[in-house]
């Protein structure tokens, strides 16, 4: 019989399509050994992989967003900074995405699933909120180019905080699909909306891979790129996986070639092959 794995949370981290590396990750992972935590955190595509993932829909999700990728074959147009659905191909994408994956079944499953928090980052109530995130969005990637880190640090100068929202309240009121495409909106590609009175951004610039509230337990934390030092383990109470290599480099945000997802899944399910024969 089959040892369920030991994490009672469990973490998504972003990092756009290279978040098809958790799904093909945990399936070689979880055929083997159940996974059920008790909580569970996602931050921008994480939010949505972690979602799939909880309503049982991984697979789906990812088909579906092959799906549409293949139907894409530009990332930019010239109507786009007029169009109410979104700046970029990617909103428009993103949202049809979402809306084909995280229906009234799916959001039932998640609904009576485990705790499940949404990480987002706001400029809170204030004027020029997109330029302000722009700004944070702006520190973050040079952060992440000079001292990549899960865990950014220099986003709150501009003044960028961090939400964790109640992934699982939002499904039982059906506005988990609305949440989990704010939890990416990346100025100026997206156009934020309003949760509570605050614009949402992707979460990402504030914590790439969020722990719970409350924090307790072993933690299983899943990346999607490699980092040359990662955050303190907690006294080994928290084990970070990381890619063996950073799949679609430089193309994480490719939305028209299909092939990307199918890359980064298989990559997943490769390491999480060899994790698994690690681990026991």
């Amino acid at each position: 019989m089959a040892l369920p794995l030991p994490y009672d949370q469990l973490v998504f981290s972003g990092g756009g399509l290279r978040c098809f590396w958790h799904g093909g990750f945990l399936s070689e992972v979880t055929a083997a050994h159940p996974l059920r935590p008790a909580r569970v955190t996602g931050s921008s595509g994480g939010a949505l992989g972690a979602a799939a993932w909880i309503a049982g829909r991984a697979e789906h999700l990812r088909d579906v967003f092959r799906d549409a990728l293949g139907r894409t074959d530009r990332n930019v147009t010239a109507d786009d900074l007029d169009d109410e659905a979104g700046r970029t191909v990617h909103q428009r994408v993103y949202t049809e995405v979402i809306e084909a994956t995280l229906d009234d079944a799916a959001l039932a499953r998640i609904a009576d699933g485990p705790a499940f928090q949404v990480n987002v980052s706001t400029p809170g109530n204030c004027d020029l909120p997109t330029l302000r995130a722009l700004v944070g969005g702006t520190i973050y990637q040079v952060e992440q180019l000079f001292a990549p880190t899960p865990r950014p640090r220099l986003s709150a100068i501009a003044g960028m905080e961090q939400r964790l929202i109640d992934g699982r309240a939002a499904a039982r009121t059906g506005q988990l699909p609305g949440l989990v495409r704010m939890a990416a909106t990346v100025p100026p590609a997206f156009r934020p909306g309003t949760w509570d009175g605050e614009p949402l951004y992707d979460g990402g610039m504030v914590d790439k891979a969020p722990l719970p509230d409350p924090d307790a337990g072993p933690t299983l934390v899943l990346l999607t790129k490699r980092f040359t030092a990662l955050p303190d383990d907690d006294g080994g109470r928290i084990t970070y996986v990381q890619p063996s290599e950073t799949p679609l480099k430089g193309r994480k945000l490719d939305f028209t070639d299909p092939d990307l997802v199918k890359e980064a899944w298989t990559l997943g399910a490769k390491d999480g092959s060899r994790w698994r024969n690690e681990i026991t």
